[in-house]
């Protein structure tokens, strides 16, 4: 069953990675979403401070993390870190976490020539959400 859509307002995307995570911000009035920055993620503290920033600034409705699964759409490592993370952006900041297949993003904004790999990778995991829901 799919999860139920965030209050409608500003939405926050991830593209969790170990080194990296990228981070967009969106909103669900006009169904478009744009690549912020990527946050360190090499440390755990640093991470979550430089997150807990942003989401004090945006006050987003609800954050939406990409769930890395395999090509063929099994669960990998990754699949459960990504799942962990969002598990600690909620526990963390107390907004609805939906996590959204967030197969070929990377690639896909590698092709599209974007800066930063990470911050787009996040916008487009954060604009299919929104499409998912409208």
């Amino acid at each position: 069953m799919p999860e139920p859509p965030p209050p409608a307002g500003i939405l926050m995307g991830f593209d969790f990675g170990e080194k990296r995570i990228g981070v967009a911000v969106g909103n669900t009035l006009t169904a478009s979403a744009r690549p912020l920055c990527s946050v360190d993620a090499s440390r755990r503290n640093g991470k979550f401070a430089a997150i807990a920033d942003l989401v004090a600034q945006w006050q987003p409705a609800g954050l939406i993390v990409g769930l890395p699964l395999a090509r063929e759409g099994h669960v990998q490592l990754r699949t459960v870190q990504a799942r962990h993370f969002a598990n600690q952006l909620h526990g963390r900041f107390g907004v609805p976490v939906a996590m959204v297949d967030e197969r070929w993003t990377s690639r896909e904004a590698e092709d599209g020539g974007a800066v930063d790999v990470d911050a787009e990778s996040a916008r487009l995991i954060l604009e299919q959400y929104l499409r998912s829901c409208a």
